[in-house]
């Protein structure tokens, strides 16, 4: 397995040890190209590593994804309504399937309303935008699609048809609030678990320089010490060289 593709399956707690040790490999071995890919590398977002935990269990998800992604285009560049409606209720099967298989691989089995917005909308994304889809396996984030782009304005393949009909004009229902009450609770779910990670991974490097800095001190007392021994052998082996040319000298007086 690719180091990258290895370090990216692996859990988010194991990440930034393995990182290391993946750099340090193909550091030893010379390839300082890979060692400075796998060193520059993020760690990605729970929701992030739950997709490429998928993709690695599955090489067929980037394909299906992918290849549902161009039958909707096409069918949206020729506006055949009957198509886009079949291939976008397609669409919604594969997602919900995916995400429930992502979670199961990933051993959530109670992930937070944050995190499953964050895989349905990053799977939705990669079916809207081949690049999301080609990065699937290496995902640092989750991706949002906003509804436009190749496939216009097909925001509606995301959401249930509503009815139009009106009565009399009535005061605003609630509901506007309570979603937007909801999205404010996910987008910040998402901000705190975001942020949990990142000081996780600054906890993860602040360890691994304070461990580079012991060994580094510990190295430094050898080489001192190999320093002192060898100024000290030198000394020894000038003054065998002053003493041998004193006897030479006297052995061959006249």
């Amino acid at each position: 397995m690719d180091p990258l593709d290895e370090l990216y399956a692996a859990r988010p707690e194991e990440f930034t040890a393995l990182r290391s040790k993946l750099a340090a490999a193909a550091k030893k071995r010379g390839d300082a190209d890979q060692a400075k890919k796998i060193s520059a590398a993020r760690k990605p977002t729970t929701a992030a590593w739950v997709i490429n935990r998928l993709a690695h269990a599955d090489d067929d998800v980037r394909a299906r994804l992918g290849d549902l992604g161009d039958r909707l285009r096409r069918a949206h560049a020729e506006m055949d309504g009957a198509r886009i409606r079949e291939l976008s209720a397609e669409q919604r099967r594969l997602v919900d399937d995916l995400s429930r298989t992502a979670f199961e691989e990933a051993e959530l089995t109670n992930p937070s309303a944050a995190l499953r917005d964050d895989v349905t909308s990053t799977l939705q994304a990669a079916v809207a935008d081949q690049d999301v889809a080609a990065r699937i396996g290496r995902l640092t984030k989750a991706e949002q699609w906003s509804g436009f782009g190749e496939f216009g304005a097909a925001a509606a393949v995301f959401k249930p048809t509503r009815g139009t009909k009106k009565t009399k004009a009535e005061p605003a229902a609630p509901e506007p609030e309570r979603k937007a009450a909801r999205a404010e609770l996910r987008a910040a779910e998402r901000a705190k678990a975001e942020a949990d990670e990142a000081l996780e991974e600054l906890q993860a490097d602040l360890a691994t320089a304070r461990l580079r800095r012991q060994d580094a001190r510990r190295r430094l007392e050898e080489a001192e010490a190999a320093l002192a021994a060898a100024e000290e052998a030198y000394e020894k082996g000038k003054q065998a060289s002053r003493d041998a040319t004193a006897r030479f000298r006297r052995a061959n007086a006249p």
